[in-house]
C-alpha cells in the first residue's frame, strides 16, 4: 500500500455475516484509532453502484462475461470516487466484498478464466489491493439456511444453486491459501461476538495496531 490509510476487505459466500462483521470492526477501529472509518460494499457503495447493483443482482439474466464487466465497472467507479480518496486522506476503509469476489464468483462459480477475471479486476482498480482481506468461511449449506430466514427475496447469485456456491467457496479458500500475507481465514460458524473478537485480534496484528490495543486495554 502506498496510501496513509488502512484498507480492509471482507469476503465469503452469501449469508456468512460479512455486513455485520464489517460494521462492528469499523466501530471498533474508529474508537481505537481515532481515524475516519468508511464502511462500504460492492456492488452498491456509490450512487452509480446502487444502480449497477440493482441491474446485476435483480435485473434480467445476463451472460457471465457481461456480469463480470458490470462488476468491474462498479468497482472501478467505487475505487476512483470513494475508496482511494478516503485512503489518501488517512481513513480506514472497510468494504464488504472487493475484487476477490469477482474471481471467486465469475471464475469459480461461472467458470470464466480466473486469470482473465483477475486481470480485468486489477485493471479496473489500477492495482489497488487491500492491506488485509478477511475470509469468513462457512459451509454453503449452512449459509443457505441463514439466508432462508431473511425477509428479502434472494438475488441472482443466491439463486445459483448448491454446486455454484460450493465452487465459489473453493475458489475463495484457494485464493487465501495462495496469498497468506494478505488473507485471514476465519471459521464463520461461531457466534457473532466470538467472530468479532477473533477478527479484531487478527486484523490489529496484521495492521501493526497491537501496541495501540494493549495501551487501550491498560487505560
Amino acid at each position: 500500500m502506498s496510501t496513509p490509510g488502512y484498507f480492509i476487505s471482507f469476503e465469503g459466500g452469501d449469508g456468512v455475516g460479512k455486513s455485520t462483521q464489517s460494521r462492528l470492526l469499523g466501530e471498533w477501529l474508529a474508537e481505537l484509532t481515532g481515524r475516519e472509518v468508511v464502511v462500504t460494499r460492492e456492488p452498491g457503495g456509490t450512487t452509480l453502484g446502487k444502480e449497477l447493483r440493482a441491474a446485476v443482482l435483480h435485473g434480467e439474466d445476463v451472460d457471465p462475461r457481461t456480469e463480470a464487466l458490470l462488476y468491474a465497472t462498479d468497482r472501478a467507479h467505487h475505487v476512483a470516487s470513494l475508496i482511494r480518496p478516503a485512503l489518501e486522506r488517512g481513513a480506514v476503509v472497510i468494504t464488504d466484498r472487493y475484487l476477490d469476489s469477482s474471481v471467486a464468483y465469475q471464475a469459480g462459480g461461472r467458470a470464466l478464466d480466473a486469470d482473465e477475471v483477475e486481470r480485468l479486476s486489477l485493471w479496473a482498480v489500477d492495482g489497488l489491493l487491500p492491506d488485509v482481506t478477511v475470509l469468513l468461511d462457512l459451509d454453503p449449506t449452512v449459509a443457505t439456511t441463514r439466508r432462508d430466514g431473511r425477509d428479502d427475496a434472494p438475488d441472482r447469485l443466491e439463486r445459483a444453486g448448491d454446486e455454484f456456491h460450493r465452487r465459489t467457496r473453493e475458489a475463495f479458500v484457494a485464493r487465501a491459501a495462495a496469498d497468506p500475507g494478505r488473507w485471514l481465514v476465519i471459521d464463520a460458524d461461531a457466534p457473532v461476538d466470538d467472530l468479532q473478537a477473533q477478527i479484531r485480534v487478527d486484523v490489529a496484528a496484521r495492521l501493526g495496531l497491537t501496541p495501540v490495543v494493549e495501551e487501550a486495554v491498560e487505560a
